[in-house]
Parts: C-alpha cells; sequence; structure tokens
C-alpha cells in the first residue's frame, strides 16, 4: 500500500486527570494551554463534555470501545481481571484495519487491551532535582515512536498517556512558580488543615508536599504549573508531526479520562467524588480539511462518543453498536437529539453513583463514604455551580423525580446488556475482601495510601498475575517498590 493511499492516523492525547476549566482553552483565567489553545483554533472544541464514569479505568474503557459503563461492565479503579470480550476496542478494530498501534504509559491496566506494541515511561515520581519531568519522559519515548510509526508504510494508532495532570503536582522550574508568588509557609495560613487531617492521605500528602507548606493555593498553582509544563511539552509532539508532513493524514484526539478535585469538597487533591470537577473533561479534535477549524461545540456529549467518532472520521465501519454516538453531526451543524440527563458512577475510594441533569445533580452511596458524607446528596448546578450546599432535605420531591429517572435507567440498561449493574456487584472494589463497608469510621481506618510509589501501584497490574495491590497492601508495597522506577 502506498503512503498516499494509506488510511488516516490517529494520534490520542488522553491527559490523566485535566479537568477541563483549569485550561485557558475552555476560558481559565491562567494561561495554562497557550499551545493546545492555539492547535485547537485548527480543529473543533467541544464546550460540554463529560466523563460519567470515573476514574481511569472505567473511563478509558468506555472510551476506548464506545460503550457505557453498563456496556463496558467497568466501574472500579481496581477492575477484577480483563474488559470482557463481549466489547471490542479500538485498537482491535483498528489492527484489522491494518492499524499498527502503539500505546504509552497505560501499561497494565485492563482498558488498554488490544495494542501491538507497549512501551513505558517515567511518569509519577521526583527526579534527583525534586521535580517531575513526566512530559519530557513522555516525549523522550513518544516522538521516536512518533518517527518510527510515520516511516511505516501502514497507518498508525498511537495513544499517549499524559500524566502530568495527575498528583504528585511537581512541574520543573519555572512552572513550580508560575502561578504562584506567596508564602507556601505562611504558618497564618490553615487552608491545608483539613488535608493534613484526612489520615487516609496525609502519608501520601506528606511524599510529595513540600515540608511546612499550609497554603492550598500554591498546592492548586502546582497543578496549574504542571499542565502549563505539559502544554509546552505537548507542542514538541505538534511540531513533530509537522515536521514530519503528516498533519493533513493525522486525526488528533486530545482528551481526558476524568477531571481533578483539588482543595475542595474534601476530596484533597485526587479524583473521587462525583462533583464536577471530576466529571467535566476536554475534547478537541483536530484533522485538517476533513474538520473544519475554530468550530465550538456547545451540545452535550460524553466520552462513551469518542470512538465512534473517532471511526466515522477514519472512514471505518465497524459494525459495532455502540452506546455512545458519533459528534460529526453536531460539527455539521445537523439536529442530534441531546444525551443531557446522564447516570454517573463512582469507584475509586467511595462507592457511589448518582444522576445528572443540566440543572441537579443527585448522588446516593452505596455504602457508608470515608469521608462521613451524607447517604444523599443533592446540587442544583444552576444556583449552586460550586456545589457548595447539599439540599437534599429541602427538596425530596427533586430527590424522589431523579432517584426514579435513575433506577428506570439502570432497569433499561441492565435488560438491553443481560447484566446486572457493575456498581451494585463491586463489592471488593477496594480489594480489603469481604462487603460493603458498613460505618464510615470503618472506611477511615481501613483505606491508606502511602506514597507515590503505591500510588502508581494502585493503577497498574502486579507483575505476578496473582498478585493484587490494594490500600490495605501499601505499606507492603512501598517496600517493594523503592528501587522501581518504571511505571
Amino acid at each position: 500500500m502506498s503512503k498516499s493511499n494509506k488510511k488516516p492516523n490517529l494520534l490520542l492525547l488522553g491527559i490523566d486527570s485535566l479537568r477541563r476549566d483549569h485550561m485557558s482553552a475552555y476560558g481559565y483565567h491562567r494561561l495554562t494551554t497557550p499551545h493546545i489553545d492555539q492547535y485547537s483554533k485548527g480543529g473543533v472544541l467541544f464546550e460540554q463534555h463529560f466523563s460519567p464514569s470515573i476514574p481511569t479505568t472505567p473511563g478509558y474503557a468506555s472510551m476506548l470501545t464506545g460503550m457505557d459503563c453498563f456496556g463496558t461492565d467497568v466501574v472500579a479503579l481496581r477492575h477484577g481481571g480483563p474488559v470482557g470480550d463481549h466489547v471490542k476496542a479500538l485498537a482491535e478494530v483498528l489492527e484489522g484495519e491494518g492499524y499498527n498501534t502503539t500505546c504509552i504509559g497505560f501499561t497494565g491496566n485492563p482498558s488498554a487491551r488490544g495494542f501491538q506494541n507497549y512501551m513505558d515511561y517515567e511518569g509519577w515520581g521526583a527526579d534527583e532535582t525534586g521535580r517531575s519531568p513526566k512530559a519530557e519522559n513522555l516525549n523522550r519515548v513518544a516522538i521516536p515512536e512518533l518517527k518510527r510509526l510515520a516511516d511505516d508504510d501502514k497507518p498508525f494508532f498511537l495513544f499517549l498517556r499524559h500524566m502530568d495532570p495527575h498528583s504528585p503536582y511537581l512541574p520543573p522550574q519555572p512552572f513550580e512558580r508560575m502561578f504562584y508568588d506567596g508564602d507556601e509557609k505562611d504558618p497564618s495560613n490553615h487552608s491545608l488543615d483539613g488535608l493534613y487531617a484526612f489520615k487516609p492521605f496525609v502519608d501520601y500528602f506528606h511524599s510529595w508536599i513540600p515540608e511546612g507548606c499550609t497554603d492550598s493555593e500554591y498546592v492548586d498553582a502546582q497543578y496549574d504549573g504542571a499542565i502549563a509544563y505539559m502544554d509546552a511539552g505537548i507542542q514538541s509532539i505538534f511540531t513533530a508531526l509537522e515536521k514530519l508532513g503528516i498533519e493533513e493524514e493525522t486525526l488528533v484526539v486530545i482528551t481526558s479520562d476524568h477531571g481533578e478535585t483539588l482543595n475542595e469538597h474534601d476530596c484533597y487533591y485526587d479524583h473521587h467524588g462525583l462533583y464536577e470537577t471530576n466529571l467535566r473533561i476536554p475534547l478537541i479534535l483536530r484533522y485538517p480539511g476533513k474538520l473544519p477549524a475554530g468550530r465550538r461545540i456547545s451540545s452535550f456529549s460524553q466520552i462513551k462518543d469518542v470512538m465512534p467518532t473517532v471511526l466515522e472520521l477514519l472512514g471505518i465501519d465497524s459494525g459495532i453498536a455502540f452506546n455512545g454516538r458519533s459528534l460529526l453531526p453536531l460539527v455539521r451543524g445537523e439536529e442530534r437529539v441531546p444525551e443531557s440527563e446522564m447516570y454517573i458512577t463512582e469507584c475509586t475510594w467511595m462507592r457511589k453513583h448518582g444522576w445528572r441533569t443540566p440543572e441537579w445533580k443527585l448522588i446516593v452511596a452505596l455504602e457508608p463514604d470515608f469521608h462521613f458524607k451524607p447517604a444523599l446528596e443533592l446540587y442544583n448546578l444552576v444556583h449552586d455551580p460550586e456545589e457548595l450546599h447539599n439540599v437534599a432535605a429541602d427538596e425530596p420531591e427533586v430527590v424522589a423525580l431523579l432517584q426514579s429517572r435513575m433506577e428506570a435507567h439502570i432497569e433499561r440498561r441492565e435488560e438491553a446488556t443481560g447484566r446486572i449493574n457493575p456498581i451494585a456487584v463491586n463489592l471488593n472494589w477496594h480489594g480489603l475482601g469481604g462487603g460493603p463497608f458498613e460505618s464510615s469510621q470503618q472506611a477511615y481506618d481501613s483505606l491508606h495510601i502511602g506514597s507515590s510509589v503505591t500510588a502508581r501501584k494502585l493503577q497498574a497490574k502486579a507483575k505476578d498475575a496473582d498478585e493484587t495491590v490494594n490500600a490495605a497492601e501499601a505499606e507492603e508495597v512501598e517496600e517493594r517498590s523503592e528501587e522501581e522506577t518504571s511505571v
């Protein structure tokens, strides 16, 4: 096959823990993503894109299969076993179409199934300077691989999992203080008191937040600095595409698996909790000549829409009945029935589900959580967009209405798939064994993470297929892993 007749290439940038409201491309007041901003002007930006099932494993399972959580049967970070053979992954479809496929930075996760080639880079801990040049480490692996793939006669699918916005936030200089000019060790500042009192995570935070730091704005600025640093690194990838002369034959997708909660909702620099900070993610598509430049789409879209959209742009009919839908009718200005209400799930450090409409958010705990939050949370997203006021007790009729819609949706999807709602049966989501937590105190006393090394292990499959890594084993894993540097 001559290069001129190749199918289009696909470059997918999956940026872990990137919330869209901290990107200047989406109107953030800090200039965190100037290169992505400029690049997006040549493509299409989706303003209301959501990841309904968090965190990483269910998020990418949905993105890379085009299915919702009922279709993938995946809701938990620590998903047991592989993603089922009842779904076909994007990499598998593209391999069948003659593509070379490479995944960088996502080895071992069940949702990364189907790639021909897996490569890794150091995307977690600090280097000898105490900072973490994650994007540079990724580029050192990704750009040579991009060049190798571009030189082949076959089209390629290159998946890059960027980790800069994922804690620990340790951007190299000068990004550390790019958005901060205060005294992070001011003894009169108490904005991190709650974090330091939260026993399940405090050891992890002490492993990367500077000793004596008291100011949450400093840590927030590290998150923004990490995004800005990554954005500069991503420009090198854009430049490589240009120099290789393959921009016009490559579909580029920039998105995330979920967002991130900073010093908000008592969730402390992580991505648990079904709040907007975690559900709202970016989606930018660029394909010169095939997609319009400078288009912004305000209609709702979800992570399950990515795969059907990609395949339509690549001109591939997979014959799969996706749960998601192609977004190209929206790009063309055609009518598409909006999916403005969505079922939301979380199985990270808590097990919850809920129902989101443009006006309301209902969160229902399926077992007591380690933050001692109420079993029911209801937020008016119009009048309380930061979700600070739980009005469940004041609006029982709204709670009942949303619960009935959620339960009807669950019943429809269970009937359609022939499987029980996965959030209902993932009772060992924490890896501790046994059934649900009986109290918040039990959850608080049981869950613990010790360092960035153990955090990394929680997202990757252990080297021994029979070995599992969970919160209770964090201390042991840390001791075993002190000398490890690969993801």
